[in-house]
């Protein structure tokens, strides 16, 4: 009897090695996942699909990464951005439907498939977004906030589809009471995780925390509880993991929770991407290019241009609206589900399951690449976009003047957050894209600015011509080589304002310092050249008591609910 073993040694053979091809030529790694299953296929070494083993690993690999997006959605940024979520995944799957059912007709599809088809490239994948927002460390920023609330919304519209569907399959026929409790049943969820998540795990948590593999060990034990109790009122994994991950999102542990959770995810989703990329090879696609492309192109460029006229309908600005809508420039594995359910149910054949995985393959592979590079399309066609703004704009940043300031801070949660108490307040401009971050200075009456640094409107808003020192706190390389070269093609006053920027590492520290930087932040030598003179000051080492009381404070504060967040 075979156990898997085999199979998923070779999985991981073929996986390991496109992917450090992947990493030499600079590739999206979720591409090598993909292109290991089309290259199993293509071999023949065994069908990935029959294998129940490998399903359920997939399967985990979507809880997990659900988890963590609920972890990270502490309960304000609902507040922030749950209307607008709202409004942008019910607009955007009414539209996409309208349209993509439209062509379909134009191709000569019956009414039926052609609703199928429409469905399937109403739904975006929730799993290869957050993936690529989580690398690029976007999830808390407005945009990804926004994202992530909308594709959650698609979720839930896809959960009552395949509901509606397995009625059908059962021969109830449209049981609309089953939809309405499906609902309630959703609500009644989300009501309780958050009112556990306020009022009981925080207490338990805290209580556990001290043992760092009894903290793994429960984190697990409720996800999977929460799941399997979510599974058994009908609805996804996905859905029980988000929620599992909401209610602990609160626990001053998240952070360890998440640290420990993700080598979890990485090593289940691959299953998910390699099952995916195999499932291209099993499928006939004779007479079907022109429509496998119009569709692709539909969702590529179609979907995008849909949330971003939605969004600047609402009054979001270009930027944010461009990023949102990129984010659903591929179709998601619920329009599989669905399509397959179909073929199962005699409404769809074999070519119009094939031409959704075509569509599906060829869009999750562009759309990878234009959210990696989501910065630089934009920053290229950007003045084309204004278009998609409306001239009384919703103020996405919180001031519309500009600032003169002598110091400005790029970035105020945790490094920010320790540089902030040595400078004057009334010399300090705060620059961040977390609105919970905006929001906590603007209550200790900081200046700040709601927004992204590679935003040309903030910079201009900024004034760096009035700097005298400009701090950055992101450890991103782009960021940082940003703001080098809008200060280096500046004319500034007769000496430009000293920088001060992060790096994540000791290569990027070499080039930050080649291309101008007066200091670099580099976590491991700033830490300990701050300790040893701290020491030297006090030899006694009578100092050592404040700076715990003082870490122990500061710790106290980002785990705060409503501090909580990712620095920009």
């Amino acid at each position: 009897m075979s156990t898997g073993l085999f199979e998923l040694s070779i999985i991981f053979l073929i996986a390991a090695g496109l992917g450090i091809a992947a990493r030499i030529l600079k590739q999206p790694i979720i591409l090598a996942y993909i292109f290991s299953g089309i290259v199993i296929g293509i071999l023949g070494f065994f069908h990935l699909n029959d294998k129940e083993l490998f399903q359920t690993f997939s399967d985990l690999g979507l809880m997990f990464l659900l988890f963590l997006i609920g972890l990270e959605i502490n309960y304000t940024s609902l507040k922030l951005v749950g209307k607008t979520s709202v409004l942008i995944g019910l607009g955007q799957l009414f539209f996409t439907f309208i349209f993509g059912f439209g062509i379909a007709q134009l191709f000569g599809f019956a009414y039926l498939q052609a609703a199928y088809i429409a469905i399937a490239l109403t739904f975006s994948s929730t799993i290869i977004i957050v993936k690529l927002l989580s690398e690029k460390r976007d999830t808390n920023n407005l945009y990804g906030k926004i994202s992530v609330g909308f594709l959650l919304v698609q979720d839930f519209a896809a959960i009552l589809i395949l509901i509606f569907l397995a009625s059908i399959e059962n021969g109830k026929g449209i049981v609309f009471e089953d939809i309405f409790l499906t609902i309630l049943k959703g609500i009644v969820l989300f009501i309780v995780m958050l009112w556990l998540g306020r009022r009981l795990l925080p207490l338990l948590f805290n209580k556990i925390a001290r043992s760092q593999e009894l903290l793994f060990l429960a984190s697990l034990a409720w996800c999977f509880g929460v799941v399997t109790i979510v599974a058994k009122t009908g609805f996804s994994i996905e859905i029980g993991g988000f929620l599992a991950g909401l209610a602990l999102a609160n626990s001053s542990e998240h952070f360890q929770i998440s640290a420990r959770i993700k080598s979890l995810r990485d090593f289940f989703i691959l299953i998910f991407f390699v099952i995916l990329g195999s499932s291209l090879i099993f499928s006939n696609f004779s007479g079907l290019t022109f429509p496998i492309i119009v569709f692709s192109l539909f969702v590529l460029i179609g979907n995008p241009l849909i949330v971003m006229i939605i969004m600047g309908f609402l009054g979001y600005r270009k930027r944010t609206g461009f990023l949102c809508g990129v984010t659903v420039a591929q179709i998601s594995e619920f329009s599989l589900v669905v399509a397959a359910l179909g073929l199962k149910l005699g409404h769809l054949n074999e070519k119009i399951m094939a031409l959704i995985t075509a569509v599906g393959i060829i869009t999750i592979t562009l759309s990878t690449y234009m959210i990696i590079y989501s910065e630089r399309i934009f920053s290229k066609i950007s003045r084309f976009l204004s278009v998609f703004e409306r001239r009384n704009k919703k103020q996405e940043y919180v001031d519309n003047f500009g600032f003169s300031k002598p110091i400005i801070l790029i970035g105020g949660h945790r490094v920010g957050q320790n540089i902030i108490e040595y400078l004057p307040k009334n010399d300090l401009l705060i620059i961040d894209f977390d609105p919970n971050i905006v929001a906590q200075m603007k209550k200790q009456n900081y200046e700040v600015l709601f927004g992204d640094i590679t935003d040309e409107e903030i910079i201009e808003k900024a004034n760096f011509n009035s700097a005298k020192l400009i701090i950055c706190t992101s450890p991103s390389l782009e960021d940082n080589l940003n703001i080098l070269e809008e200060i280096l093609k500046n004319s500034y006053q007769k000496e430009r304002p000293k920088l001060i920027l992060r790096a994540e590492d000791e290569r990027d520290a070499k080039i930050l310092y080649k291309y101008g930087a007066d200091y670099v932040i580099l976590p491991c030598l700033t830490s300990g050249q701050y300790l040893g003179k701290s020491i030297a000051v006090d030899p006694k080492m009578r100092i050592l008591k404040q700076l715990k009381e003082k870490d122990l404070k500061t710790i106290e504060e980002l785990n705060h609910p409503e501090n909580c967040g990712c620095e920009l």
